[in-house]
């Protein structure tokens, strides 16, 4: 055949597609099935809601800025044979600010996680870290889908191996809002900041059910990973709500207070126009040493509008951590709490602050240390438990952070405890003190009976002897301009007067630049 017996007229086609396919009809069946997608079964959806939890389409809502939220993979389908697989994920606003999220559907398969749902997480903390944006993870999940075997347990390890990448590049915060057992547990403790509902959320690695079998051990869900557990005992949690009403809530809280990534600076504001000069702060902190006050009052008269977010407020709660505002910028605050054990560092609170030291650093968080610490709590318990490594963890995280560092001396300031509270030796930028300081090795009259002890031995009436080299040892070594007479104490200031200063610190500060010895990472005494 020649190309001239080719026929090349158009094929005649009808002037109007077939009804069922017409652009109107599409569009029609996509928006119906985009409806279905979204209401989910009835019946699973009122099992939830019985359960006193909210869905995923629900708690996003509550999250999001109204109309911001973009789905990714709606219509993905994975072993539930449903679509989204398990999984609401997308992106949406937050006070205006971009955040990605994800949300576990518990209406589908218990919220399993099996490839496909996993896949679709990864695909959202790929894009957050790509987009420089904050990612929340609302997790109410069954745990791994069985019948997936290994690739359920591949796609947990994808979601860990990012959430160790974006580490100190983008905040990353989880919310356990129902079961989060076994494997899944881990990313709740990877994230920098979960937050958990009591009676619904329940985070383990092993069920009650094992826990009985290996032990003989009764425990309910509650009593093994409950929100009161985590928020109080393991330190899990980094706060605890009564609902998901007010979780959400202070999670959009917290992103206000955050920058969206490690690049930019955290988000700030006109401050408020007040009088910094703060007279009740003379009051609130007795000059009596060892009589306790609220560290709380203190930071509520130093910040601005008296308002602060605490961190861990249930665990380790003899040294407080809360993020606040000063002179309208975010700053990281960390305080002994002379309400609990005194305001000694233990185990547990060193941890609590090296973690929240860490974190404010790597996010250009500047840092105000309130110090009145009478040192480490002694004993074989604390001592077996490894409390020179735990307290290690909070001087390796000052001595690396690289944001300004105000320190404040209310009180006492007594040994390595001294130090490790972001002394002028492990590099503060500026350091205060009010007329009350005490800087020593130890208490004045723990300091007499070991220096003189023969002394006193020997003494006629020891208390009148101790009262005379008390006084003396204070007036010597631990007076408050001992330390400011040697340059380790930047200025002794009026108690009254704190507020101005820190926030002229602070602004004094603002442009610290600091670049480290090259090196791949440190070895922090985990």
């Amino acid at each position: 055949m020649s190309i001239s017996e080719i026929d090349i007229r158009p094929a005649v086609r009808p002037t109007q597609p077939p009804p069922q396919h017409t652009m109107r009809a599409l569009r029609d069946r996509r928006d119906e099935l985009a409806r279905r997608i979204a209401l989910g079964d009835r019946v699973a959806v009122e099992r939830q809601h019985r359960l006193g939890k909210r869905t995923a389409r629900e708690r996003l809502e509550l999250l999001l800025d109204p109309g911001s939220f973009v789905e990714v993979d709606m219509y993905r389908r994975g072993t539930t044979g449903a679509h989204t697989d398990g999984v609401v994920a997308g992106s949406g606003t937050v006070d205006g600010r971009r955040v990605f999220v994800y949300a576990q559907d518990f209406t589908i398969s218990g919220g399993s996680l099996g490839a496909g749902h996993a896949e679709k997480i990864h695909k959202v903390m790929d894009m957050a870290v790509a987009t420089g944006s904050p990612i929340v993870a609302l997790n109410d999940s069954g745990g791994a889908r069985i019948q997936e075997g290994v690739m359920a347990l591949n796609g947990y390890g994808g979601i860990f191996r990012r959430q160790v990448e974006a580490s100190g590049i983008i905040p990353q915060i989880s919310v356990v809002l129902g079961p989060c057992a076994g494997g899944a547990a881990y990313s709740p403790a990877l994230a920098d900041f979960t937050f958990m509902v009591r009676e619904t959320a329940q985070m383990y690695l092993t069920g009650p059910d094992v826990v009985k079998a290996v032990s003989g051990e009764r425990v309910t869900h509650n009593q093994l990973g409950g929100a009161d557990v985590h928020g109080s005992m393991s330190g899990v949690a980094s706060f605890v709500h009564d609902d998901e009403e007010s979780c959400l809530a202070d999670v959009r809280y917290l992103l206000s207070l955050l920058p969206s990534n490690n690049l930019e600076p955290p988000p700030s504001y006109e401050p408020p126009e007040d009088d910094d000069v703060r007279p009740e702060l003379a009051s609130l902190v007795p000059v009596e040493p060892s009589r306790p006050y609220d560290i709380r009052g203190v930071i509520a008269e130093v910040v601005d509008d008296g308002e602060f977010l605490e961190v861990h407020e249930g665990w380790a709660a003899n040294v407080v951590c809360a993020f606040a505002r000063v002179g309208g910028g975010v700053v990281g605050v960390v305080g002994n709490q002379p309400l609990v054990l005194a305001g000694v560092l233990d185990t547990a609170a060193s941890q609590k602050a090296a973690r929240f030291v860490r974190f404010c650093d790597a996010f250009n968080i500047p840092l105000v240390t309130l110090v009145d610490v009478p040192g480490f709590l002694p004993g074989t318990d604390q001592e077996y438990g490894g409390a020179i490594r735990h307290g290690a963890k909070l001087l390796y995280a000052y001595c690396e952070a690289s944001v300004p560092r105000v320190q404040v001396i209310l009180r006492k300031a007594y040994g390595g405890a001294y130090i490790v509270m972001d002394s002028r030796s492990i590099g503060c930028d500026l350091s205060l003190a009010w007329p009350t300081n005490e800087i020593a090795v130890m208490g004045a009259e723990a300091a007499v009976n070991v220096v003189h002890r023969k002394e006193l031995a020997a003494a006629a009436d020891p208390d009148e002897l101790r009262q005379v080299l008390v006084a003396r040892y204070v007036d010597e070594l631990a007076h408050p301009y001992y330390a400011a007479e040697r340059g380790l104490v930047d200025d002794v200031i009026d108690p009254a007067q704190t507020r101005v200063a820190v926030r002229r610190g602070l602004e004094m500060l603002r442009d610290k630049r600091r670049r480290g010895p090259a090196r791949k990472h440190g070895n922090v005494p985990l």
